[in-house]
């Protein structure tokens, strides 16, 4: 209930008059059950010929009551085509006589929204199979249920990106920083990061229906955040040793610097473990080393090894993240566990990390509040997506139980 009231309090923050008209663009749906079946843009709905396929609105409503609602299209002169648009139990349909380019506007009456809370608008095609020409354009919704009601009316569709940031005091030598994590909803294209620090992450990706990877990567000095061709010599990170099967090269727009992975089909549900180490190299540089704990081999492997120039020091601002890198389908929830995370310091002294700090990136400001952290099993757990009541306020702190102690198998694997 202390949730619900937070998340009602939020919404009304973006308050809509009631009887106001909302117009809920067709460029921030979702597609079911194919999130690549037509095209989305900026534009609309477009090359939805697929009768099976669905378009989908999610929105938020502190209000009940009636709620008209009417779908724009464009539709090829003189087409006929059917359509229906439900809301939860209830559905009404409606026809449409195509006017090329101009907008039309299919009314399919009065609804009665019944809670407060997430709703989902769901529009099916009824037949005739509709023309690549057809464009769906909007939602629209007026009536007493729209006041204060919510909806990301921005074309990035992504989750929020959801972090865990874990406290070390002033002072302290980081030289390894070990997690483990588990996946426990993973839909294509997540990344679970594990251990991140001030200059990279590590951690697994959901890249496609077929591929997994394990990401380790580093990022370069300076300040360009697209580029990697504009960034100096000396700004790079270096190569130093990776494992085979292992690829390394060059990522940029988001930072540019040094990236390696090894594609291995990680199992959800299944816990996965991970160390970084950081080792002062030469005046003003660190190397930075990923080490994954391998499930079918039972044993430590390296991802890659890097050079970190404008360095010479230890790891500090340790995080971990889950991410929606792909908006096709940020409607559907994400979630992983976070536990027993341990330092080990420069001299050589494990410290175990049992408390954690919430945040999230600018999208769950006000786009998205389906956002969560909280306390599973006896770990931290972050949650994103899925349109689920209530969030967790940024800024929140959580302690997890203690552990039986330190990763006892660990120790630096041989060169590759």
């Amino acid at each position: 209930m202390r949730r619900l009231i937070a998340l009602l309090g939020c919404w009304t923050t973006l308050a809509i008059p009631a009887q106001a008209q909302l117009r809920i663009p067709a460029s921030t749906a979702y597609l079911d059950p194919n999130p690549e079946g037509a095209r989305v843009s900026d534009k609309g709905i477009s090359g939805w010929t697929n009768r099976a396929l669905r378009v989908k609105w999610f929105g938020g409503f502190p209000t009940v009551g009636e709620l008209r609602c009417q779908v724009a299209f464009q539709l090829a002169s003189n087409t006929a085509a059917r359509f229906r648009l439900a809301l939860g139990e209830q559905s009404r349909e409606g026809k449409a006589i195509g006017q090329g380019t101009n907008i039309v506007v299919v009314d399919f009456g009065a609804f009665e929204l019944a809670r407060p809370g997430y709703h989902a608008f769901t529009l099916e095609n009824l037949g005739p199979e509709l023309q690549r020409a057809t464009v769906v354009d909007a939602l629209i919704l007026s009536g007493a249920a729209t006041h204060g009601a919510h909806f990301n009316l921005k074309p990035r569709r992504n989750a929020a990106s959801v972090h865990l940031g874990y406290p070390v005091g002033p002072g302290t030598n980081v030289a390894a920083f070990y997690c483990e994590m588990t996946a426990v909803q993973d839909p294509l294209y997540t990344y679970y990061m594990a251990c991140g620090w001030h200059r990279g992450y590590f951690g697994m990706q959901v890249n496609s229906a077929t591929e997994r990877r394990i990401i380790f990567s580093v990022w370069d000095s300076g300040t360009e955040a697209v580029d990697r061709k504009k960034v100096d010599a000396a700004n790079r990170v270096r190569l130093v040793s990776k494992s085979t099967g292992v690829e390394s090269g060059s990522f940029g727009n988001e930072g540019t610097g040094g990236h390696s992975h090894l594609v291995y089909d990680w199992k959800t549900g299944e816990k996965q473990r991970f160390i970084v180490t950081a080792q002062p190299a030469e005046p003003d540089h660190t190397v930075y080393s990923g080490y994954y704990f391998h499930p079918e081999r039972r044993e430590w492997m390296l991802i890659s090894s890097w050079n970190a120039p404008h360095e010479g020091g230890w790891m500090r601002g340790l995080y971990s993240f889950s991410e929606n890198f792909g908006g096709s389908n940020g409607h559907l929830p994400r979630k992983a566990r976070y536990g027993n995370q341990w330092i080990q310091t420069s001299e050589g002294l494990w410290r175990e990390l049992t408390d954690a700090r919430f945040s999230h990136d600018p999208t769950g400001k006000s786009d998205r509040l389906d956002r969560f952290m909280g306390l599973e099993d006896g770990e931290f757990f972050l949650s994103h997506g899925g349109f689920s009541e209530g969030f967790t306020a940024s800024g929140e702190k959580f302690t997890r139980p203690k552990s039986k102690g330190p990763p006892a198998d660990w120790k630096t694997p041989a060169s590759p």
